[in-house]
Protein backbone atom coordinates (compact mmCIF):
# COMPACT_ATOMS: atom_id res chain seq x y z
CA UNK A 1 0.00 0.00 0.00
CA UNK A 2 1.59 3.41 -1.14
CA UNK A 3 0.74 7.02 -0.89
CA UNK A 4 2.16 8.60 -4.43
CA UNK A 5 2.65 11.65 -5.54
CA UNK A 6 4.14 12.30 -9.10
CA UNK A 7 7.92 11.06 -8.76
CA UNK A 8 7.98 9.48 -5.18
CA UNK A 9 6.48 6.67 -3.18
CA UNK A 10 5.16 7.41 0.86
CA UNK A 11 3.48 4.52 2.55
CA UNK A 12 -0.52 4.97 2.76
CA UNK A 13 -3.51 3.46 4.46
CA UNK A 14 -6.47 1.81 3.49
CA UNK A 15 -10.25 2.85 4.42
CA UNK A 16 -13.58 3.04 3.94
CA UNK A 17 -15.27 6.17 3.91
CA UNK A 18 -16.45 8.16 6.81
CA UNK A 19 -20.27 7.36 7.87
CA UNK A 20 -21.37 5.79 4.77
CA UNK A 21 -23.64 2.45 5.00
CA UNK A 22 -25.58 3.49 7.91
CA UNK A 23 -29.00 2.24 7.70
CA UNK A 24 -31.54 5.21 6.64
CA UNK A 25 -34.20 3.93 8.87
CA UNK A 26 -32.36 2.85 12.09
CA UNK A 27 -28.93 4.32 11.95
CA UNK A 28 -28.06 7.53 11.15
CA UNK A 29 -24.82 8.99 8.89
CA UNK A 30 -22.16 10.18 11.34
CA UNK A 31 -21.54 13.77 9.51
CA UNK A 32 -24.01 16.18 9.77
CA UNK A 33 -25.32 15.50 6.64
CA UNK A 34 -28.17 12.81 6.99
CA UNK A 35 -30.06 14.14 4.26
CA UNK A 36 -27.74 13.58 1.82
CA UNK A 37 -25.05 11.48 2.42
CA UNK A 38 -25.39 7.91 1.07
CA UNK A 39 -27.31 5.46 3.51
CA UNK A 40 -27.78 2.07 3.20
CA UNK A 41 -28.72 -1.23 5.25
CA UNK A 42 -26.10 -2.82 7.55
CA UNK A 43 -25.50 -5.66 4.99
CA UNK A 44 -23.30 -8.48 5.25
CA UNK A 45 -20.06 -7.34 3.72
CA UNK A 46 -16.62 -8.56 4.17
CA UNK A 47 -13.49 -6.86 6.46
CA UNK A 48 -11.12 -4.94 5.54
CA UNK A 49 -7.95 -6.52 5.67
CA UNK A 50 -5.55 -4.22 7.64
CA UNK A 51 -2.17 -3.96 7.85
CA UNK A 52 -1.40 -1.34 10.89
CA UNK A 53 -0.12 1.18 10.25
CA UNK A 54 -2.06 2.15 7.45
CA UNK A 55 -1.02 5.89 7.22
CA UNK A 56 2.38 5.82 8.58
CA UNK A 57 4.67 8.37 9.25
CA UNK A 58 3.32 11.70 11.18
CA UNK A 59 -0.43 11.76 10.72
CA UNK A 60 -2.32 12.26 14.18
CA UNK A 61 -5.91 12.77 14.53
CA UNK A 62 -7.03 11.49 11.16
CA UNK A 63 -10.30 11.70 9.84
CA UNK A 64 -11.83 11.21 6.73
CA UNK A 65 -14.88 11.53 4.20
CA UNK A 66 -16.10 10.14 0.49
CA UNK A 67 -17.29 12.91 -2.23
CA UNK A 68 -18.53 11.64 -5.14
CA UNK A 69 -16.33 8.54 -6.00
CA UNK A 70 -13.27 9.70 -4.29
CA UNK A 71 -12.07 9.48 -0.40
CA UNK A 72 -10.70 12.50 1.29
CA UNK A 73 -8.27 11.99 4.34
CA UNK A 74 -6.46 15.14 6.46
CA UNK A 75 -4.43 15.04 9.48
CA UNK A 76 -2.99 17.50 12.02
CA UNK A 77 0.18 19.25 10.84
CA UNK A 78 0.74 20.74 14.31
CA UNK A 79 3.96 23.66 13.88
CA UNK A 80 5.06 21.76 10.28
CA UNK A 81 3.66 23.62 7.16
CA UNK A 82 1.83 23.76 4.33
CA UNK A 83 -0.90 23.27 7.23
CA UNK A 84 -3.17 20.56 6.79
CA UNK A 85 -2.68 17.80 4.37
CA UNK A 86 -5.00 16.65 1.62
CA UNK A 87 -4.97 12.96 0.50
CA UNK A 88 -7.00 11.27 -1.82
CA UNK A 89 -8.02 7.75 -3.13
CA UNK A 90 -10.68 5.72 -5.27
CA UNK A 91 -9.79 2.29 -4.26
CA UNK A 92 -8.84 3.28 -0.30
CA UNK A 93 -5.26 1.50 -0.67
CA UNK A 94 -3.33 4.05 -3.15
CA UNK A 95 -3.33 7.69 -1.85
CA UNK A 96 -1.77 10.45 -3.36
CA UNK A 97 -0.95 13.54 -1.21
CA UNK A 98 -3.17 16.22 -3.46
CA UNK A 99 -2.27 18.90 -1.66
CA UNK A 100 -2.93 21.01 1.58
CA UNK A 101 -5.60 22.86 2.96
CA UNK A 102 -3.78 25.97 3.62
CA UNK A 103 -0.91 25.25 1.27
CA UNK A 104 0.58 29.12 0.85
CA UNK A 105 -0.72 31.38 3.37
CA UNK A 106 -1.78 30.70 7.00
CA UNK A 107 -5.93 31.83 8.21
CA UNK A 108 -5.22 35.28 9.76
CA UNK A 109 -6.14 35.18 13.02
CA UNK A 110 -4.26 31.70 13.69
CA UNK A 111 -0.21 31.22 14.11
CA UNK A 112 0.75 28.01 14.71
CA UNK A 113 -0.82 24.90 16.47
CA UNK A 114 -2.72 23.56 13.49
CA UNK A 115 -4.53 20.22 15.14
CA UNK A 116 -7.11 18.06 14.62
CA UNK A 117 -9.05 18.57 11.10
CA UNK A 118 -12.31 17.08 10.70
CA UNK A 119 -13.46 17.13 7.21
CA UNK A 120 -17.18 17.13 6.42
CA UNK A 121 -19.19 17.17 2.94
CA UNK A 122 -21.99 19.11 2.99
CA UNK A 123 -24.11 19.10 0.16
CA UNK A 124 -22.01 20.52 -2.47
CA UNK A 125 -19.41 22.33 0.00
CA UNK A 126 -16.61 20.88 2.24
CA UNK A 127 -15.89 21.95 5.23
CA UNK A 128 -12.71 21.62 7.45
CA UNK A 129 -13.22 22.08 10.76
CA UNK A 130 -9.89 22.58 12.69
CA UNK A 131 -8.26 23.84 15.95
CA UNK A 132 -5.45 26.87 15.80
CA UNK A 133 -3.73 29.08 17.96
CA UNK A 134 -5.12 32.46 18.21
CA UNK A 135 -3.13 35.45 17.67
CA UNK A 136 -2.14 37.18 21.07
CA UNK A 137 -4.96 34.80 21.99
CA UNK A 138 -5.28 31.32 22.94
CA UNK A 139 -6.60 27.68 21.18
CA UNK A 140 -10.02 27.82 18.95
CA UNK A 141 -12.33 26.14 16.82
CA UNK A 142 -12.02 27.31 13.19
CA UNK A 143 -13.64 26.56 9.38
CA UNK A 144 -12.37 26.14 6.26
CA UNK A 145 -14.91 25.85 3.14
CA UNK A 146 -14.30 25.21 -0.53
CA UNK A 147 -16.18 24.47 -3.37
CA UNK A 148 -14.43 20.84 -4.05
CA UNK A 149 -12.53 18.74 -1.38
CA UNK A 150 -9.20 19.73 -3.09
CA UNK A 151 -9.17 23.68 -2.77
CA UNK A 152 -8.63 26.37 -2.61
CA UNK A 153 -10.28 26.94 0.98
CA UNK A 154 -11.85 29.83 2.13
CA UNK A 155 -11.38 30.32 5.76
CA UNK A 156 -14.52 31.51 7.56
CA UNK A 157 -12.75 32.62 10.36
CA UNK A 158 -12.56 31.44 14.65
CA UNK A 159 -16.12 30.07 15.83
CA UNK A 160 -15.13 29.56 18.85
CA UNK A 161 -11.86 30.56 21.51
CA UNK A 162 -12.20 30.46 25.52
CA UNK A 163 -10.09 31.69 27.48
CA UNK A 164 -8.73 28.08 28.30
CA UNK A 165 -8.56 27.17 24.64
CA UNK A 166 -11.17 25.44 22.61
CA UNK A 167 -10.02 22.45 20.62
CA UNK A 168 -11.26 19.26 18.30
CA UNK A 169 -14.44 20.63 16.69
CA UNK A 170 -16.56 17.81 15.55
CA UNK A 171 -20.21 18.72 13.37
CA UNK A 172 -22.91 17.13 13.98
CA UNK A 173 -26.97 17.00 13.85
CA UNK A 174 -29.07 16.22 16.66
CA UNK A 175 -32.27 13.76 16.27
CA UNK A 176 -34.19 16.61 15.15
CA UNK A 177 -31.55 17.71 12.15
CA UNK A 178 -30.36 20.84 13.48
CA UNK A 179 -26.28 21.28 13.16
CA UNK A 180 -24.15 21.40 16.50
CA UNK A 181 -20.76 22.03 16.98
CA UNK A 182 -19.07 19.54 19.27
CA UNK A 183 -15.85 20.56 20.95
CA UNK A 184 -13.56 20.16 23.96
CA UNK A 185 -12.67 23.14 26.47
CA UNK A 186 -8.68 22.85 27.19
CA UNK A 187 -9.13 22.83 30.49
CA UNK A 188 -5.93 20.49 31.12
CA UNK A 189 -3.69 23.35 30.49
CA UNK A 190 -4.31 25.18 33.52
CA UNK A 191 -5.01 21.96 35.45
CA UNK A 192 -8.78 22.22 35.51
CA UNK A 193 -11.39 19.87 34.21
CA UNK A 194 -12.05 19.22 30.28
CA UNK A 195 -16.08 19.70 29.37
CA UNK A 196 -16.92 18.45 26.22
CA UNK A 197 -19.26 21.10 24.84
CA UNK A 198 -22.28 21.38 21.73
CA UNK A 199 -23.77 24.50 20.94
CA UNK A 200 -25.67 25.25 17.34
CA UNK A 201 -23.90 26.24 14.43
CA UNK A 202 -25.72 27.95 11.91
CA UNK A 203 -26.69 27.00 8.60
CA UNK A 204 -24.03 29.09 6.85
CA UNK A 205 -21.19 27.80 9.69
CA UNK A 206 -19.84 30.81 10.38
CA UNK A 207 -21.58 31.27 14.08
CA UNK A 208 -23.09 29.72 16.92
CA UNK A 209 -26.33 30.05 18.25
CA UNK A 210 -27.86 29.95 21.83
CA UNK A 211 -25.77 29.01 24.54
CA UNK A 212 -23.88 26.07 24.89
CA UNK A 213 -24.37 22.81 26.59
CA UNK A 214 -21.85 20.40 28.27
CA UNK A 215 -22.19 16.72 27.88
CA UNK A 216 -19.84 15.10 29.67
CA UNK A 217 -16.05 15.80 31.19
CA UNK A 218 -13.20 13.56 32.64
CA UNK A 219 -14.82 11.80 35.85
CA UNK A 220 -13.46 8.48 35.59
CA UNK A 221 -10.05 7.36 37.10
CA UNK A 222 -8.60 6.12 33.58
CA UNK A 223 -9.47 9.46 31.91
CA UNK A 224 -6.68 11.22 34.33
CA UNK A 225 -6.98 14.87 33.45
CA UNK A 226 -8.81 15.08 30.14
CA UNK A 227 -11.40 14.11 27.91
CA UNK A 228 -11.18 15.00 23.84
CA UNK A 229 -11.07 14.01 20.78
CA UNK A 230 -14.88 13.33 20.04
CA UNK A 231 -16.36 11.13 17.10
CA UNK A 232 -19.64 10.89 17.10
CA UNK A 233 -22.11 8.40 15.14
CA UNK A 234 -25.89 7.41 15.87
CA UNK A 235 -26.78 4.47 15.98
CA UNK A 236 -30.42 3.17 16.36
CA UNK A 237 -31.79 4.96 19.14
CA UNK A 238 -28.23 6.53 20.54
CA UNK A 239 -26.19 8.89 19.84
CA UNK A 240 -22.59 7.79 20.82
CA UNK A 241 -19.76 9.59 21.53
CA UNK A 242 -16.07 7.96 20.88
CA UNK A 243 -13.40 9.95 23.22
CA UNK A 244 -9.86 9.86 24.16
CA UNK A 245 -8.32 10.36 27.47
CA UNK A 246 -5.78 10.62 29.42
CA UNK A 247 -2.16 11.66 28.20
CA UNK A 248 -1.88 11.82 24.29
CA UNK A 249 2.23 12.16 23.78
CA UNK A 250 5.65 11.45 24.06
CA UNK A 251 7.42 8.63 25.28
CA UNK A 252 5.23 8.34 28.82
CA UNK A 253 1.85 9.02 26.84
CA UNK A 254 -1.24 7.07 28.67
CA UNK A 255 -3.84 7.69 25.76
CA UNK A 256 -7.07 5.29 25.46
CA UNK A 257 -10.34 5.35 23.90
CA UNK A 258 -13.66 5.38 25.74
CA UNK A 259 -17.47 5.57 24.58
CA UNK A 260 -20.47 7.19 26.24
CA UNK A 261 -24.24 7.07 24.22
CA UNK A 262 -27.14 9.21 25.09
CA UNK A 263 -30.58 9.39 23.66
CA UNK A 264 -30.70 12.81 23.07
CA UNK A 265 -27.53 15.17 21.19
CA UNK A 266 -27.67 17.42 24.25
CA UNK A 267 -27.85 14.46 27.30
CA UNK A 268 -28.01 12.83 29.46
CA UNK A 269 -25.11 11.18 28.40
CA UNK A 270 -23.45 7.50 29.81
CA UNK A 271 -20.12 6.69 29.93
CA UNK A 272 -19.73 2.88 29.15
CA UNK A 273 -18.72 0.81 32.83
CA UNK A 274 -15.87 -1.54 30.89
CA UNK A 275 -14.20 2.19 29.54
CA UNK A 276 -11.41 2.05 28.38
CA UNK A 277 -12.38 0.27 25.47
CA UNK A 278 -9.44 0.45 23.51
CA UNK A 279 -5.65 0.82 25.16
CA UNK A 280 -1.67 0.06 24.41
CA UNK A 281 -0.59 -3.48 23.30
CA UNK A 282 3.01 -4.83 22.40
CA UNK A 283 2.98 -3.25 19.01
CA UNK A 284 0.69 -0.42 19.41
CA UNK A 285 0.53 1.93 22.37
CA UNK A 286 -1.91 5.44 23.35
CA UNK A 287 -4.58 5.13 20.91
CA UNK A 288 -7.17 7.77 20.62
CA UNK A 289 -8.36 10.56 18.43
CA UNK A 290 -9.65 9.42 15.43
CA UNK A 291 -13.03 8.52 13.18
CA UNK A 292 -15.60 5.72 13.64
CA UNK A 293 -16.47 4.87 10.34
CA UNK A 294 -18.55 1.67 9.25
CA UNK A 295 -18.88 -0.84 5.76
CA UNK A 296 -21.94 -2.41 6.05
CA UNK A 297 -22.49 -4.17 9.48
CA UNK A 298 -18.83 -4.02 9.87
CA UNK A 299 -17.99 -0.92 12.21
CA UNK A 300 -14.16 0.50 12.15
CA UNK A 301 -11.80 3.82 14.11
CA UNK A 302 -9.22 5.05 12.12
CA UNK A 303 -7.23 6.68 14.95
CA UNK A 304 -3.76 7.54 15.94
CA UNK A 305 -1.23 5.20 18.06
CA UNK A 306 2.35 5.49 18.39
CA UNK A 307 4.83 2.31 17.22
CA UNK A 308 6.67 1.13 20.53
CA UNK A 309 10.02 1.09 18.50
CA UNK A 310 9.87 4.43 17.01
CA UNK A 311 7.95 6.27 19.62
CA UNK A 312 7.74 9.83 19.19
CA UNK A 313 10.70 9.83 16.98
CA UNK A 314 8.11 8.97 13.57
CA UNK A 315 5.38 10.47 15.47
CA UNK A 316 1.68 9.25 16.15
CA UNK A 317 0.47 7.13 12.79
CA UNK A 318 -2.65 5.83 11.64
CA UNK A 319 -4.06 2.84 12.37
CA UNK A 320 -7.72 0.84 11.94
CA UNK A 321 -8.79 -0.99 14.39
CA UNK A 322 -12.29 -3.14 14.01
CA UNK A 323 -15.12 -3.22 17.02
CA UNK A 324 -18.43 -4.98 16.86
CA UNK A 325 -21.46 -4.16 18.96
CA UNK A 326 -22.61 -6.31 21.81
CA UNK A 327 -25.84 -7.10 22.89
CA UNK A 328 -26.55 -4.35 24.90
CA UNK A 329 -25.80 -1.75 22.30
CA UNK A 330 -21.95 -0.76 23.15
CA UNK A 331 -18.80 -1.11 20.93
CA UNK A 332 -16.35 -3.63 21.86
CA UNK A 333 -12.97 -3.97 19.78
CA UNK A 334 -12.08 -7.19 18.20
CA UNK A 335 -9.10 -9.02 20.45
CA UNK A 336 -10.44 -7.13 23.58
CA UNK A 337 -9.40 -3.46 24.69
CA UNK A 338 -5.55 -4.17 23.83
CA UNK A 339 -4.41 -3.22 20.06
CA UNK A 340 -3.40 -6.22 19.10
CA UNK A 341 0.16 -6.60 16.83
CA UNK A 342 -0.78 -7.14 12.90
CA UNK A 343 1.75 -8.77 10.62
CA UNK A 344 4.24 -7.10 8.89
CA UNK A 345 3.37 -4.97 6.18
CA UNK A 346 3.80 -6.59 2.38
CA UNK A 347 4.72 -3.69 1.09
CA UNK A 348 7.76 -1.78 0.16
CA UNK A 349 8.89 0.81 3.19
CA UNK A 350 8.75 4.59 2.21
CA UNK A 351 11.62 6.13 -0.25
CA UNK A 352 11.61 9.25 -1.16
CA UNK A 353 13.90 11.05 -4.17
CA UNK A 354 13.48 14.20 -5.37
CA UNK A 355 16.20 15.50 -8.21
CA UNK A 356 14.42 19.04 -8.41
CA UNK A 357 13.01 18.30 -12.30
CA UNK A 358 9.83 19.43 -11.43
CA UNK A 359 8.92 23.15 -11.65
CA UNK A 360 7.61 23.56 -8.00
CA UNK A 361 8.53 22.38 -4.95
CA UNK A 362 6.72 19.00 -4.24
CA UNK A 363 4.13 18.70 -1.74
CA UNK A 364 5.47 16.22 0.49
CA UNK A 365 8.13 18.81 1.53
CA UNK A 366 7.58 20.33 4.95
CA UNK A 367 8.88 23.60 7.17
CA UNK A 368 8.27 25.41 10.38
CA UNK A 369 4.92 26.68 10.07
CA UNK A 370 5.95 30.44 11.08
CA UNK A 371 9.17 30.44 9.31
CA UNK A 372 8.44 29.04 5.65
CA UNK A 373 11.84 29.31 3.60
CA UNK A 374 11.94 30.92 -0.20
CA UNK A 375 12.89 28.34 -2.62
CA UNK A 376 12.94 27.78 -5.93
CA UNK A 377 13.14 24.60 -8.16
CA UNK A 378 14.82 25.18 -11.90
CA UNK A 379 17.24 23.70 -14.09
CA UNK A 380 17.70 20.08 -11.72
CA UNK A 381 18.71 22.56 -8.49
CA UNK A 382 16.72 23.34 -5.64
CA UNK A 383 17.89 27.19 -4.73
CA UNK A 384 17.08 27.69 -1.04
CA UNK A 385 17.63 31.40 0.63
CA UNK A 386 19.53 30.96 4.28
CA UNK A 387 17.79 32.80 7.15
CA UNK A 388 19.48 33.92 10.34
CA UNK A 389 17.73 32.73 12.87
CA UNK A 390 17.06 29.29 14.98
CA UNK A 391 18.26 26.55 12.48
CA UNK A 392 17.98 28.66 9.32
CA UNK A 393 15.93 27.49 6.47
CA UNK A 394 14.92 24.12 7.00
CA UNK A 395 12.77 22.41 4.26
CA UNK A 396 11.97 17.98 5.61
CA UNK A 397 10.08 14.73 4.93
CA UNK A 398 8.69 13.03 7.73
CA UNK A 399 9.90 9.52 8.22
CA UNK A 400 7.88 6.25 9.03
CA UNK A 401 10.74 4.09 10.75
CA UNK A 402 13.21 4.36 13.72
CA UNK A 403 16.00 3.45 11.08
CA UNK A 404 16.59 5.11 7.59
CA UNK A 405 19.20 7.09 5.60
CA UNK A 406 18.98 9.89 3.96
CA UNK A 407 21.05 12.02 1.32
CA UNK A 408 21.83 14.71 -0.35
CA UNK A 409 24.35 17.05 -3.08
CA UNK A 410 25.13 20.62 -2.06
CA UNK A 411 26.48 22.12 -5.25
CA UNK A 412 29.61 24.42 -5.07
CA UNK A 413 30.02 24.61 -1.33
CA UNK A 414 33.20 26.61 -1.19
CA UNK A 415 31.48 29.42 -3.17
CA UNK A 416 28.74 29.79 -0.52
CA UNK A 417 28.52 33.90 0.99
CA UNK A 418 30.42 34.87 3.95
CA UNK A 419 28.60 33.27 6.94
CA UNK A 420 26.83 30.45 5.35
CA UNK A 421 26.72 27.34 5.99
CA UNK A 422 24.53 24.34 4.56
CA UNK A 423 23.89 20.62 4.51
CA UNK A 424 21.92 18.26 5.65
CA UNK A 425 19.63 18.09 9.15
CA UNK A 426 17.70 15.78 11.38
CA UNK A 427 14.72 18.75 12.44
CA UNK A 428 12.71 18.38 15.22
CA UNK A 429 11.88 22.47 16.00
CA UNK A 430 13.68 25.64 15.18
CA UNK A 431 15.57 25.47 17.90
CA UNK A 432 16.68 21.60 18.17
CA UNK A 433 18.57 20.15 15.44
CA UNK A 434 21.12 18.08 14.66
CA UNK A 435 23.08 18.82 11.52
CA UNK A 436 26.06 18.38 8.81
CA UNK A 437 26.85 21.96 6.57
CA UNK A 438 29.68 23.00 4.72
CA UNK A 439 30.52 26.57 5.21
CA UNK A 440 33.29 29.15 6.05
CA UNK A 441 36.50 26.41 4.78
CA UNK A 442 35.42 23.43 6.66
CA UNK A 443 32.57 20.52 7.17
CA UNK A 444 30.77 20.94 10.17
CA UNK A 445 28.74 18.77 12.58
CA UNK A 446 26.60 20.65 15.00
CA UNK A 447 23.55 20.60 17.00
CA UNK A 448 21.01 22.60 18.10
CA UNK A 449 19.30 22.17 21.59
CA UNK A 450 16.77 24.53 22.91
CA UNK A 451 18.91 27.13 20.89
CA UNK A 452 22.04 26.64 21.94
CA UNK A 453 24.56 25.53 19.69
CA UNK A 454 27.32 23.36 20.04
CA UNK A 455 30.27 21.51 17.58
CA UNK A 456 30.39 18.28 17.56
CA UNK A 457 33.04 18.06 14.96
CA UNK A 458 34.68 19.59 11.73
CA UNK A 459 37.02 18.91 8.92
CA UNK A 460 38.87 21.60 6.56
CA UNK A 461 36.16 21.25 3.52
CA UNK A 462 37.48 19.00 0.33
CA UNK A 463 38.29 20.91 -3.03
CA UNK A 464 34.92 19.83 -4.61
CA UNK A 465 32.39 21.42 -6.88
CA UNK A 466 29.65 18.88 -5.21
CA UNK A 467 29.95 17.38 -1.78
CA UNK A 468 26.93 14.58 -0.84
CA UNK A 469 26.00 14.44 2.51
CA UNK A 470 24.79 11.68 4.48
CA UNK A 471 22.50 11.11 7.91
CA UNK A 472 21.94 7.69 9.04
CA UNK A 473 19.35 7.24 12.26
CA UNK A 474 19.61 3.86 14.07
CA UNK A 475 16.24 2.78 16.91
CA UNK A 476 15.31 6.84 16.07
CA UNK A 477 17.91 8.42 18.45
CA UNK A 478 21.38 7.44 17.08
CA UNK A 479 22.80 9.25 14.60
CA UNK A 480 25.89 9.03 12.07
CA UNK A 481 26.81 11.10 9.36
CA UNK A 482 29.34 11.16 6.71
CA UNK A 483 30.45 12.68 3.40
CA UNK A 484 31.83 12.09 -0.25
CA UNK A 485 33.94 14.46 -2.44
CA UNK A 486 33.91 11.80 -5.47
CA UNK A 487 29.69 11.30 -5.30
CA UNK A 488 29.42 8.47 -2.82
CA UNK A 489 31.62 6.25 -4.42
CA UNK A 490 33.80 6.60 -0.87
CA UNK A 491 32.61 7.69 2.51
CA UNK A 492 34.40 10.03 4.89
CA UNK A 493 32.92 9.41 8.80
CA UNK A 494 31.90 12.66 11.10
CA UNK A 495 33.20 12.95 13.92
CA UNK A 496 36.16 10.87 12.65
CA UNK A 497 35.24 7.01 14.38
CA UNK A 498 33.70 8.11 17.03
CA UNK A 499 30.14 6.79 17.98
CA UNK A 500 26.93 7.45 16.89
CA UNK A 501 25.51 11.01 18.19
CA UNK A 502 22.16 11.05 20.08
CA UNK A 503 19.51 12.88 18.78
CA UNK A 504 16.96 11.92 21.94
CA UNK A 505 16.38 15.36 22.52
CA UNK A 506 15.04 16.37 18.94
CA UNK A 507 11.33 15.86 18.48
CA UNK A 508 8.81 18.32 20.52
CA UNK A 509 6.03 16.54 22.59
CA UNK A 510 3.65 16.94 20.03
CA UNK A 511 5.33 16.24 16.72
CA UNK A 512 7.80 13.73 15.12
CA UNK A 513 11.06 13.84 14.11
CA UNK A 514 11.55 15.52 9.87
CA UNK A 515 14.84 15.08 7.65
CA UNK A 516 15.73 16.98 5.08
CA UNK A 517 18.22 20.10 4.46
CA UNK A 518 18.94 23.52 5.79
CA UNK A 519 20.83 26.76 5.15
CA UNK A 520 21.62 29.14 7.63
CA UNK A 521 23.24 32.68 7.33
CA UNK A 522 22.38 36.30 5.89
CA UNK A 523 18.87 36.42 3.99
CA UNK A 524 20.83 37.90 0.99
CA UNK A 525 22.12 34.23 0.51
CA UNK A 526 21.09 31.26 -1.68
CA UNK A 527 22.31 27.83 -1.88
CA UNK A 528 21.74 24.84 -4.40
CA UNK A 529 21.33 21.32 -3.74
CA UNK A 530 20.93 19.14 -6.42
CA UNK A 531 19.20 16.05 -5.23
CA UNK A 532 17.71 14.57 -2.12
CA UNK A 533 16.67 11.25 -0.93
CA UNK A 534 15.43 9.58 2.12
CA UNK A 535 15.15 5.21 2.91
CA UNK A 536 13.30 4.11 5.35
CA UNK A 537 13.57 0.58 6.72
CA UNK A 538 11.25 -1.36 6.77
CA UNK A 539 10.15 -2.93 10.77
CA UNK A 540 8.60 -5.90 11.21
CA UNK A 541 6.12 -6.51 13.87
CA UNK A 542 7.50 -6.32 17.48
CA UNK A 543 7.25 -8.75 20.03
CA UNK A 544 7.64 -6.13 22.90
CA UNK A 545 7.51 -2.39 23.75
CA UNK A 546 11.31 -1.44 23.85
CA UNK A 547 11.88 2.10 24.37
CA UNK A 548 14.42 3.60 21.99
CA UNK A 549 17.99 4.47 23.36
CA UNK A 550 18.44 7.65 25.15
CA UNK A 551 14.74 7.97 26.54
Amino acid sequence: MVLKTKTHLVAGLALSLLGACQSATTTSVSTPTATTAETVAEAETPAISITNPVLPGDFPDPSIAKVGDTYWATATSSNWGPVFPLLKSTNLTDWELAGHVFPNELPAWADYYFWAPEISQEGDKTYIYYTAHKKGGNLAVGIAVADSPAGPYRDLGPLVGQPHGSIDGFPMRDEKGELYLIWKEDGNSVNEPTPIWAQRLNEEHTALLGEKKELFRNTAPWEGNLVEGVSMVKRNDYFYAFYAGNGCCGHNCTYGIGVARAKSLLGPWEKYEKNPILTKGEKWTCPGHGTVFNRGNRWYMLHHAYDTRSFEFVGRQGVISEFAWTAGGWPEFRGGSSMPATKAPVATARTFRDEFNQTTLLPSWQWPVEERPTVAVRSGRLELTARPQHSGAVLGQHTTSADYTATTTLLNPAKLPAGTVAGIAAHGDPENTLALTAGGGKLQLWQLEKGKQKNIGEVKLPAATALTLRLQAQNSTQFRFDWSADGGKTWQNLPGGSGPISGAYLPPWDRGVRVGVLAKGPATATVAFEDFSLENQLLSAQAGGNAPAGK
